[in-house]
């Protein structure tokens, strides 16, 4: 069975913490991003992951998901730690997040986290960083 691979880049913020939060990720190569509410930057991160897993699913088709080996690529170290195993998840306002995306991996051949700098991020912040402007903050 052929594999393919698909780049995913996420990344979470709030204006405050918490404050007014956003999403932003690009996803095989389309950007998307949007305000999520009032909450912490930890959560904006997660739920950027599960925006983006969700997504990812939805543009490769159930059939092709499970022939395809994910790399979410993240400037949030806290994040990968979390989701590799490393760090235990303290706050358990993230543990039904982590629950989801955990879900969303069986959707994949595979899904690996990998933490990038925030260089190498800089779409997945701007599309933040976007639609925080967009609500004026």
């Amino acid at each position: 069975m052929e594999v393919n691979t698909y780049i995913i880049n996420t990344d979470g913020g709030s204006r405050g913490n918490p404050g007014p939060a956003a999403i932003g990720a690009v996803v095989g190569g389309r950007e998307y991003f949007e305000a999520i509410g009032n909450t912490t930057n930890n959560i904006a991160e997660y739920s950027a992951v599960v925006f983006a897993l969700k997504k990812a699913k939805q543009l490769l088709t159930k059939a092709m998901a499970k022939k395809t080996d994910v790399e979410v690529r993240t400037d949030s170290e806290l994040l990968v730690k979390q989701l590799n195993a490393e760090y235990k998840i303290k706050d358990e306002h993230l543990v039904p997040l982590f629950i989801k995306i955990w879900n969303l991996r069986q959707d994949f051949a595979s899904v690996k986290f990998v933490h990038v700098l925030r260089e190498k991020n800089k779409d997945a912040d701007r599309l933040v960083n976007k639609a925080l402007d967009t609500l004026g903050i």
